[in-house]
């Protein structure tokens, strides 16, 4: 049966930010190493000891932003081990992921040139949890100060004479856990007190992020909110999207039931509530919703793949995960008034990752596909829109099958993107077209399916599941039919 979608074309609402489609790396298993990083002598094609293909692969769908270095990862991190020649830094135990000697190789001068790469930017996570004061405050002091000063005089000792320009901060990561087990009492205490000493030096204005709720801790968010939004300029939340049990078995991530298939898109689809219960506690203390929400930590976590080190948190990328991807996107969009930025958790080789690698070969993932098909609705104006779709039914639960979003880009582009989640049913459609002013636009569209639940991309057939063109779209009077395939992700854009 078909069901009928409204889009308002001329009814913008919001501004998506292009943050929204940020990227997390944290020194957790081969996301840094093998990942961004090979080193200068790699016979893997770099610059600088970054890998080419990465860096490519990352610009083609506008990364916006890059989160670094954790995570827990952030909380146990000393700065000053990463800085100078790199034979000399100081080698340490990556305690939370695998128990790995980390020989700091990757540090601030090869994040910075790593973001400068991709035309990114840098969001760095200050460590709250084992550090100090003064540590946080040198280490801003050594990426932004350009006068006299011990700090900025060592980093001109290691090759960087200019300051760089740091928009992102963040104050501690997930401090009610992995970060210090504190209650929010005493995180937004010391937050008040760290954040006191990342100061602004010259013209670089830094944006500061206090570490936010887990999940659900809504007292968390009150707390914060109640005792340091004046000195905040954004709060994170985290939510993996694990269709099991985190500590009991969370499901394995190319083997799902239908039965997982359908918790998998229920539990991504919770994120709707997570952010309009925190937004709601957000808005009494800050109505103008000055305060962005910050969703630093997001994607899907499941069992890592067999016979890898469990520690190093690598799965594989299905077309669940595409779908999971695109259903975030939409919630995002619905709340781009207060989230300000998200970051997928993680970029290469850990837990959702848009890229995997394998010595010297690089592939794309069903959720990179999603990243490059939505990326016309970065920084474009969201647009109003209602639907009544058919429901995707397991037991005696349901879910709207459909899942729509829609955005207007400066050039006047209306793109479209819909998520059909059912895995076995077609979803006919008939989209109305309001407000459009002249005449029947020029309709393309694209489209991201598979034939079976786990359908993925492998380093022999990297192809598998990758964009191919939406066929059979019919623009009549005003109004657009499309007949979505099952497990789809697709993007229509109408254009004059």
């Amino acid at each position: 049966m078909t069901k009928q979608i409204i889009i308002n074309t001329d009814i913008e609402k919001s501004t998506i930010n292009k943050n929204i489609y940020g990227h997390f790396a944290e020194h957790l298993g081969r996301c840094i190493y093998e990942g961004f990083w090979v080193g200068e002598d790699s016979p893997i094609p770099n610059t600088n000891g970054i890998r080419n293909d990465v860096v490519e692969a990352l610009k083609n769908i506008n990364i916006p932003l890059l989160r670094w270095p954790g995570g827990c990862f952030a909380d146990e991190y000393h700065w000053k081990d990463g800085i100078g020649p790199r034979e000399g830094r100081k080698r340490m135990v990556n305690t939370h992921w695998g128990g790995v000697v980390e020989n700091n190789h990757f540090g601030t001068h090869e994040f910075m040139l790593l973001c400068d790469m991709l035309g990114a930017e840098p969001y760095i996570n200050g460590n709250v949890g084992s550090g100090t004061v003064l540590e946080m405050q040198e280490w801003i002091e050594y990426l932004t100060f350009e006068g006299e000063s011990p700090m900025s005089n060592l980093r001109k000792e290691n090759g960087r004479e200019e300051p760089w320009k740091v928009k992102y901060f963040g104050v501690g990561n997930e401090n009610w856990g992995c970060g210090g087990n504190m209650r929010p009492q005493y995180y937004s205490d010391l937050y008040r007190q760290f954040q006191t000493y990342v100061r602004n030096y010259g013209d670089n204005k830094l944006y500061k992020i206090a570490g936010g709720a887990n999940v659900d801790d809504y007292n968390w968010t009150e707390v914060l909110m109640r005792e340091s939004a004046p000195l905040m300029d954004g709060l994170s939340l985290h939510y993996y999207t694990i269709p099991g049990d985190f500590w009991e078995g969370k499901g394995s991530a190319t083997d799902p039931s239908e039965s997982e298939w359908f918790i998998t898109m229920q539990k991504a689809l919770h994120m709707d509530e997570l952010i309009t219960k925190h937004s709601t506690i957000m808005d009494k203390y800050d109505p103008d919703k000055r305060i962005g929400m910050i969703i630093d930590e997001w994607g899907t976590w499941f069992d890592v793949e067999p016979g890898t080190n469990p520690g190093f948190l690598y799965q594989q990328n299905t077309i669940r995960d595409a779908l999971v991807a695109g259903l975030h996107f939409h919630i995002f969009h619905e709340h781009s008034d207060r989230v300000h930025m998200t970051n997928i958790a993680q970029t290469i080789n850990v837990l959702q990752s848009v890229l995997l690698t394998e010595g010297e070969k690089m592939i794309l993932t069903p959720t990179y596909h999603v990243f490059e098909m939505f990326k016309v609705h970065q920084d474009a104006q969201f647009l109003s829109v209602s639907a009544d779709v058919q429901s995707y039914k397991m037991d005696e639960k349901e879910l709207p099958q459909v899942s729509v979003s829609a955005s207007k880009a400066a050039n006047g582009e209306v793109n479209i993107s819909l998520c059909n989640i059912d895995t076995k049913n077609d979803a006919p459609l008939s989209l109305q077209l309001r407000g459009l002013t002249e005449g029947e636009p020029k309709v393309t569209g694209r489209v991201l399916t598979a034939d079976k639940t786990n359908s993925h991309n492998t380093f022999d057939q990297p192809e598998n599941v990758s964009p191919k063109e939406l066929k059979n779209i019919n623009v009549s009077e005003g109004a657009l039919s499309v007949t979505l395939p099952p497990m789809s992700v697709s993007v229509i854009t109408l254009s004059n």
